[in-house]
C-alpha cells in the first residue's frame, strides 16, 4: 500500500551539491561564510537591518526576549493556539506568558483578545502566524502604539506567505523564522531572527555564539586575537552546512509554496462541500504558507477514531496544533475556549510539495469516508 507521509521535505541534488561545498571550504561550523551570505541574503529579501541565523526558531524567540529587555515580572500576551514555544521564551527569561484567545475562523490570535489582556505589567505581544497563515498585523500594531509595547512575529510555519501585500517575516519589527524539517524552506532544522534594528540584530548574534564575537572572522586576523566574552551567552549558531542548504532553499521558495497550494485548491475541491468538516479560511487581505493543512471535524465525529483509521490505511495525519494554555507546565488560569475548542477538533492531514494529486484524491476520498463511520448520530 503507498503510504502517504504527514510531512516531506522537498530535498535533491542541489542541496547536496551545496553542502558538497561546505565540505571543501573546511569551515562547516556556524557563523562562517556561508551563514554570513545567508544572513546577507535574508536582510535583503525580507528588507530589514540585520538577520541573525540560527540553530532554531526557540532560539530566535528566546534571543528576541532578551535582546528587548524582558525580564522577570514582566508579562508578554502570546498566541495560544500553536506550538508553545513563544511561551517557552517568555518563560526563559523568567517572564509570564499570558494566553490569547484565537479568531474562530483562521486561528490566529484574536486582536480583541490581546487588547482585554493588556495590563500593568504588559510589555509586548508575540503574535503567531498559525500553520503557516499570518495574523492580523495591522490592528495588533495598533493595540501595540497605544500602550508602548512590543510586536514579535512567529513566522515559524510561514515563510511564503503574505499579508497586506507584505511578506510574512516582515510584519512586525521583530520576527523570528523556522526551517524545521516540514517548513516551507528548510535545512532539517535551523532558523533566524529579522529585526527592523541592526543593533538589536548585533545583540543576537553575540548571544547566539556563547556571548563572543565569530570564531572564524577571528581566525582571519593576523598575530594570536583572545576572544572576550561581554555577555552570558548560547550556542544557538546555525552550522555553515545547514545555512547553504537554506540558499538553495531561499530559492526554491516559489515553487515549493506554488506546488503546496495546488494541493490545497484540491482538496478544498474534493473536501469543500462536507458538512462534516470545515476547511481554513484565508481571509482576502492575506495568502497562506500551507506548512499544514487543518480541517476542523464537526462535533459529532470520533477524531482519534479517524485518525486510527487513517493511519493504518496510510495515510498520516496530526491533532494539530496545540491549546498552549492547557499544557500542564503553564499551570495557566485562563481561558481560551476557542483556542481549546480547535484543540479539539482539527485534524492535520498531509501537506507537503512531494504530494502527488493521485495521493490527494486518496486521502480526500478516505476522509470523507472515515469521518462518516465515526460520526456519532
Amino acid at each position: 500500500m503507498d503510504t502517504i507521509p504527514l510531512v516531506h521535505a522537498s530535498l535533491g541534488e542541489r542541496e547536496l551539491a551545496a553542502v558538497a561545498e561546505v565540505f571543501a571550504s573546511g569551515w562547516p561550523a556556524g557563523q562562517g561564510p556561508r551563514g554570513k551570505a545567508l544572513e546577507a541574503e535574508l536582510a535583503e529579501r525580507y528588507g530589514v537591518g540585520g538577520a541573525v541565523a540560527l540553530s532554531n526558531c526557540g532560539a530566535a524567540l528566546h534571543l528576541a526576549m532578551l535582546a528587548l529587555g524582558v525580564k522577570p515580572g514582566d508579562e508578554v500576551i502570546v498566541a495560544d493556539y500553536t506550538f508553545p514555544a513563544p511561551a517557552h521564551a517568555v518563560r526563559y527569561v523568567g517572564a509570564d506568558p499570558v494566553f490569547a484567545d484565537v479568531r474562530a475562523d483562521t486561528g490566529t490570535v484574536d486582536p480583541q483578545a490581546v487588547a482585554d489582556l493588556v495590563g500593568p505589567r504588559t510589555v509586548g505581544i508575540i503574535a503567531v502566524d498559525t500553520v503557516g497563515l499570518p495574523a492580523d498585523y495591522a490592528e495588533l500594531q495598533a493595540i501595540a502604539d497605544r500602550h508602548g509595547l512590543f510586536v514579535v512575529e512567529d513566522a515559524a510555519c510561514s515563510v511564503g506567505a503574505t499579508y497586506q501585500g507584505r511578506e510574512a517575516g516582515a510584519l512586525a519589527p521583530v520576527a523570528c523564522l523556522s526551517f524545521h524539517g516540514r517548513k516551507g524552506a528548510t535545512s532539517g532544522e535551523g532558523g533566524a531572527l529579522l529585526t527592523a534594528d541592526p543593533a538589536l540584530a548585533a545583540d543576537a548574534r553575540i548571544r547566539s555564539s556563547f556571548g563572543i564575537g565569530s570564531i572564524f572572522d577571528q581566525a582571519q586576523v593576523v598575530g594570536l586575537p583572545i576572544p572576550v566574552f561581554t555577555e552570558i551567552g548560547y550556542n544557538y549558531k546555525l552550522s555553515d552546512i545547514a545555512a547553504a542548504i537554506l540558499q538553495v532553499q531561499l530559492g526554491r521558495i516559489g515553487e515549493l509554496l506554488d506546488r503546496r497550494s495546488a494541493v490545497a485548491a484540491r482538496y478544498a475541491e474534493l473536501l469543500g462541500e462536507d458538512e462534516l468538516l470545515t476547511l481554513p479560511h484565508v481571509p482576502e487581505d492575506r495568502t497562506h504558507a500551507w506548512q499544514s493543512y487543518m480541517v476542523t471535524l464537526d462535533a459529532s465525529v470520533d477524531r482519534a477514531g479517524v485518525a486510527a483509521d487513517l493511519r493504518a490505511q496510510g495515510i498520516g495525519c496530526g491533532h494539530g496544533t496545540w491549546a498552549s494554555h492547557l499544557q500542564p507546565v503553564y499551570e495557566a488560569k485562563q481561558s481560551c475556549p476557542v483556542s481549546a475548542d480547535l484543540f479539539e477538533r482539527n485534524l492535520a492531514i498531509p501537506m507537503h510539495a512531494e504530494l502527488s494529486m493521485a495521493q490527494v484524491e486518496r486521502v480526500g476520498e478516505r476522509l470523507r469516508a472515515t469521518i462518516r463511520t465515526h460520526a456519532r448520530p
